[in-house]
């Protein structure tokens, strides 16, 4: 069991910035990652649709032999973790859940900000976390929808993300947080600009960084650690892997080298009632 994959995903490259965490930490796994880029956003997709989709890109990467798996969107894993937690096997990871414990941890004033994409947002799922682990907790949330093409585009550096970064945090800045969830997988791309809008004091919590520590523990607290001292990294799409490739190699900060596109999902049989 220890010599098989971590599977992660994502509905396209954000989960990359989880996945350049989780490489990071653990060098000697074998990653195996999928981005369903065929059907992203989730976030405009109903809760019923973004379940389906989830559990049908999880059982891929459980046919290619997984010892753990790790949702890498924040929509998927408000909506679908759950559900696949309860039917799979082996372990399962969301990036909400870690994300939020290091946010109730670390603010002092007990007010935090969340920021995410629409639907994450909309599912409320940061604020019922952070109310569970301390009810005095104030959260503010903020959907950041231009947040995601700027980091596709490439735009990161540019005056767009600067200029976006303060109309969209401007209403968390004048809240007077001292912590800050980035809800959403592609803005650790941002993290510069954010900081610099938001500024040195407030804490900005990275979930990949904290999902990355949990799936540790996990393997550790299983046994499952591989022995390796650098592993195997194996990248999956559902469409268009030129454009992964180009994203994916600035988000990693190296070129990746193969793509393989799976044509057709087709998993009738695996849609489990709740």
């Amino acid at each position: 069991m220890r010599n098989l994959s971590i599977g992660i995903f994502d509905s396209g490259v954000g989960g990359l910035t989880v996945f350049k965490e989780i490489s990071s930490l653990l060098p000697g796994e074998n990653l195996i990652y999928l981005g369903d880029t065929a059907r992203v956003p989730y976030g405009g997709k109903s809760a019923q649709a973004i379940t389906r989709y989830a559990l049908e890109c999880a059982l891929f990467l459980l046919t290619k032999g997984i010892k753990l798996l790790v949702i890498a969107c924040n929509v998927s894993s408000a909506y679908a973790l759950p559900l696949i937690k309860r039917r799979f096997p082996i372990p399962v990871v969301g990036v909400i859940e870690p994300g939020v414990r290091e946010a109730a941890s670390v603010t002092r004033s007990k007010r935090v900000g969340v920021i995410g994409t629409k639907g994450t947002i909309r599912s409320g799922v940061y604020e019922n976390y952070l109310k569970r682990i301390d009810p005095e907790i104030v959260v503010i949330s903020k959907a950041c929808p231009l947040f995601v093409p700027i980091v596709e585009e490439g735009l990161e550096s540019d005056e767009i993300a600067y200029i976006m970064a303060e109309r969209y945090l401007k209403e968390i800045k004048e809240a007077d947080v001292d912590t800050l969830v980035l809800g959403c997988t592609h803005y650790p791309v941002l993290e510069n600009v954010i900081r610099s809008v938001m500024g040195s004091h407030v804490k900005i919590v990275h979930s990949g960084k904290e999902t990355a520590k949990v799936v540790k523990d996990l393997l550790e607290k299983e046994n499952l650690l591989s022995r390796r001292r650098k592993g195997e990294h194996r990248y999956f799409v559902t469409d268009l892997p030129e454009s992964f490739i180009e994203t994916g190699s600035r988000i990693l900060g190296r070129k990746i080298d193969s793509v393989k596109c799976v044509k057709q999902m087709d998993f009738r049989y695996i849609f489990f009632s709740s």
